[in-house]
């Protein structure tokens, strides 16, 4: 399914919070990824139905959103970034409800539908236990459960691994690559490393626009040969910062380990290194720049 964005624009009185976004997604998992407060959720939102847009357009395979927005939930499954359940419900109570809603009235195919989810986010154990009692991953997985209820061919997910831990975090990435080798998947997060590995096709957003978009490794080009590492002592760290693009830096001993964006070596005894996701995104939103 083909998802085409053109001139989206969405203010609230005055303030613009989206200013003329143009983005197209494909079959596949694509990365959306910038600060907190850069517009991701509000786009999420609109292209889920959920807020209306104030300019612009929106298609959906063949549907408009606008003129279409049954059609369009119905083909959607939506894990936003702020996840509401009802606690007090068992998994298994939960997703019934939420099949209901999805409209899958047979009660033998809803029963045969909520068992199959729970077995493929791994939670068939903890299906008569109530959500109230799950962890932060647990919760995650039975939002990703309610999503794909209904067998959407669009799926959206908003910051899905905020607060999970390690483990979980890789599980859940791994969830949504599988998802995305028949669907098209868009995944918001500012964590670059939840689309390091899984997202080919990523955007940046910044300020309520498309700083960036495309591949990771047309990301990785713009820095390539401008990355360095660098030890120095705390006299030379004001010079380096003068000098170079901090991406990261440690206290390392009396001294300071950095990671730095620069297009010659910054200090003597600077090292040049492989360029990285987390590179190409501090070099885009530092350039300040639509491209």
């Amino acid at each position: 399914m083909q998802v085409v964005i053109q001139q989206l624009c969405k203010k609230y009185g005055s303030k613009e919070v989206l200013n003329g976004i143009n983005l197209t997604l494909g079959t596949g998992m694509s990365g959306l990824l910038g600060p907190n407060g850069a517009g991701k959720s509000t786009l999420m939102q609109i292209l889920a139905t959920v807020i209306p847009k104030t300019s612009g357009e929106v298609q959906i395979g063949k549907c408009r959103l606008g003129r279409d927005e049954r059609e369009i939930r119905s083909l959607l499954g939506y894990l936003p970034q702020e996840f509401g359940v009802y606690r007090r419900l068992t998994g298994a109570e939960y997703l019934d409800y939420a099949a209901s809603m999805k409209g899958i009235t047979n009660g033998k195919a809803r029963k045969e539908a909520v068992a199959g989810m729970l077995r493929r986010v791994n939670l068939e154990e903890k299906r008569d236990v109530c959500i109230a009692k799950y962890s932060g991953g647990m919760r995650q997985r039975i939002g990703i459960a309610q999503a794909l209820l209904g067998d959407p061919q669009f799926i959206i997910v908003d910051e899905p691994t905020a607060g999970l831990d390690p483990e979980e975090r890789l599980r859940f990435r791994d969830m949504l690559a599988e998802l995305g080798k028949e669907r098209t998947v868009l995944l918001s997060t500012h964590v670059v490393a939840d689309i390091d590995n899984n997202c080919q096709s990523l955007a940046i957003m910044n300020g309520g626009q498309i700083v960036f978009h495309g591949t990771q490794d047309e990301l990785l080009q713009r820095v390539q040969g401008q990355v360095w590492t660098v030890q120095t002592d705390n006299e030379k760290l004001a010079e380096l910062k003068e000098a170079a693009t901090l991406v990261t830096g440690k206290r390392s001993g009396a001294g300071y380990e950095a990671r730095v964006l620069c297009s010659s070596a910054p200090l003597p005894g600077a090292v040049q290194a492989a360029a990285g996701l987390e590179d190409g995104y501090i070099a885009v939103m530092r350039a300040g720049n639509r491209i």
